[in-house]
């Protein structure tokens, strides 16, 4: 999609793993002249917050970092059968053993597979009175003080910042717009997380779009953020290819 869209320069930020990058990827990339940047998204908690911190430019064989994004993953599966069972008690069926396959599996792997199940249909029509789309089922269901809230394993923001810096990379926090519209976070409590966690900069560009799919582009205003505080503002997609 890089190449369909004239993009040259990439970076590929999974949640809690550099997995991809590997001899076939790099392989791949030099055929088709693109450069990449190696990159990580790591989920965090703050103050009950969900954090994603986004890692650039790292040394991908960093024990320290790798050994705690092994434990990340591991977290994400104990995670994955502790939600299933909250799930399956409000009267969801998802598939756990092809879910269990996944290395990094995310809430969005879980929603996708419940929403996308024809076998919970009336039961998602019970609920929403509708089919609601991944995002909306996260929001709805699995976030914080939600009916199929399962505390993760996790580690601070700062503690993933350190992570990042020691096997030199860049810091970023990601998606802040979202930690706005999702969390109720202010502009001052933006800004305090920028201080505490000494982020390289911010995803300022980014296209949120809420649970009723209205999108909000809000670029300008963290452009802004980031050039006021000399902080690198980055362009993220958020791209779920399966949830859309």
């Amino acid at each position: 999609m890089a190449i369909e869209n004239n993009v040259s320069v990439i970076s590929i930020t999974d949640h809690d793993t550099c997995d991809v990058y590997n001899d076939e990827l790099y392989d791949y990339i030099n055929k088709k002249n693109i450069k990449i940047i190696t990159g990580v998204e790591i989920s965090t908690k703050y103050k009950g917050f969900g954090i994603h911190i986004l890692g650039y430019n790292f040394d991908i064989n960093n024990r320290e970092l790798k050994d705690k994004l092994s434990i990340l993953r591991n977290a994400r599966h104990k995670y994955l059968y502790d939600v299933s069972i909250k799930l399956n008690e409000l009267g969801y069926v998802l598939d756990v053993l092809k879910l269990g396959k996944i290395k990094a599996v995310t809430k969005a792997h879980i929603a996708y597979d419940i929403v996308n199940n024809p076998i919970n249909y009336d039961r998602l029509l019970e609920e929403f009175n509708h089919i609601p789309n991944s995002g909306e089922f996260i929001e709805t269901i699995m976030n914080e003080n939600c009916k199929a809230y399962v505390k993760k394993e996790s580690i601070t923001p700062i503690e993933a910042s350190s992570l990042i810096k020691n096997a030199g990379g860049k810091v970023v926090l990601a998606h802040p717009v979202a930690y706005i519209h999702e969390d109720n976070l202010n502009d001052n409590d933006i800004l305090k997380l920028i201080k505490d966690i000494q982020v390289d900069g911010i995803e300022s560009n980014y296209i949120y779009i809420d649970r009723n799919n209205n999108k909000i582009n809000d670029s300008k205003k963290w452009q802004k953020v980031a050039k006021d505080n000399n902080l690198i503002a980055t362009i993220g997609s958020d791209f779920h290819n399966k949830d859309g």
